[in-house]
């Protein structure tokens, strides 16, 4: 006899059956997501994005043609559907949670649950209070989720250290540590992160937002809100990592005392104490590249991912995981910590 725990649910019964999805977001990291997708048996039933509306899908992502047009709004989309609603919609669009918001309550108000890469999106109650309540509330309205994930934030330096504290009795600080060589990422990426940029470029798109990773505050706030930390004070620094010598291998020549990338701190405290630690660096031609967290508690630990773990084949992954658990998450706007474990799934 089965244990109570053990006795399928209505989804579970249908967990073998190939999920439907709309894609909405086609550049260079929807392009790898919707390949994924085709690659571990999902159907991509429709897909948007204005900016290469009227192609087909597959033979924009590579592949074979798919049959499946792309339209240039989710409306339109979803006409091409018509009385057979996809499960999920996975949006990679934007990083701004202000951009986002109209996409993702569009695909709420359809009835459609939401994983969305938006960096913002991943934990935005204490940075962007007004506007994840008006997403989780549109979510709730309609009886479905949406979720914020990726590599980073959404699982290395935020999702990742909550759960290696399962085991610890006490916790008194956190550091994870993301470094990484750029080279092998994708040009938006290295974009991003200012490679290729004079320091006077640099300190502009510095100046106005537009140069920074996205995500260590959001990523403060997924951890302390679990481990149930108020932090007293956040603090973010932002600095360009400058070339010492000509560099090659990025998506533009870098020139000697040029930036080559990003060094970027977030801090968070408690009682004036130092309790999390964020350090992110990214540059073209970093010599060493890997991951580690370490917690200061009882038992201690450390974890090294010896390499790093490649951003953008983890983000399409976890995007592309985190499907099955959010169908069974409560309706409203959840963070990775809500959800069950978006764990691979053949």
């Amino acid at each position: 006899m089965k244990c109570k725990e053990c006795v399928s649910t209505p989804h579970d019964a249908a967990e073998d059956s190939p999920l439907r999805i709309l894609h909405l977001g086609l550049g260079p990291m929807g392009h790898r997501t919707v390949a994924l997708a085709l690659e571990r048996g999902f159907q991509v039933v429709a897909a948007a994005d204005p900016k290469v509306a009227g192609q087909d899908l597959g033979t924009l992502c590579g592949l074979a043609p798919l049959g499946v047009t792309v339209r240039a709004g989710i409306r339109e989309a979803l006409a091409d559907v018509a009385g057979a609603k996809p499960d999920a919609a996975v949006v990679t669009t934007v990083s701004s949670l202000r951009l986002l918001e109209p996409q993702v309550t569009e695909l709420a108000a359809a009835g459609i649950p939401v994983v969305s890469t938006c960096e913002e999106l991943v934990c935005p109650w204490l940075t962007q209070p007004r506007l994840a309540q008006a997403i989780d509330s549109a979510f709730k309205a309609h009886g479905v989720a949406c979720l914020g994930t990726g590599v980073n934030p959404g699982f290395l330096m935020d999702y990742l250290p909550v759960v290696l504290t399962s085991v610890c009795r006490s916790v008194q600080s956190i550091r994870v540590e993301r470094v990484q060589d750029a080279s092998v990422r994708r040009v938006p990426f290295q974009v991003k992160i200012g490679s290729g940029l004079t320091l006077e470029q640099f300190a502009l798109k510095k100046a106005d937002g537009t140069l920074r990773h996205v995500g260590l505050s959001e990523s403060l706030d997924l951890i302390a809100r679990r481990l149930g930390w108020t932090l007293g004070e956040k603090t973010e620094s932002l600095e360009p990592i400058v070339a010492e010598r000509d560099v090659t291998g990025g998506w533009a020549p870098i020139r000697k005392g040029m930036a080559r990338g990003v060094e970027q701190v977030g801090r968070g405290f408690r009682d004036g104490k130092e309790a999390i630690t964020l350090y992110f660096r990214a540059a073209v031609g970093e010599p060493v590249s890997y991951d580690r967290v370490e917690i200061k508690g009882d038992p201690a630990m450390k974890m090294t991912f010896e390499g790093g773990v490649n951003g953008d084949t983890a983000t399409s992954a976890i995007t592309l995981n985190a499907i099955r658990p959010l169908l069974s998450a409560a309706p409203g706007l959840r963070t990775m910590v809500d959800i069950a474990v978006p764990a691979y799934r053949e």
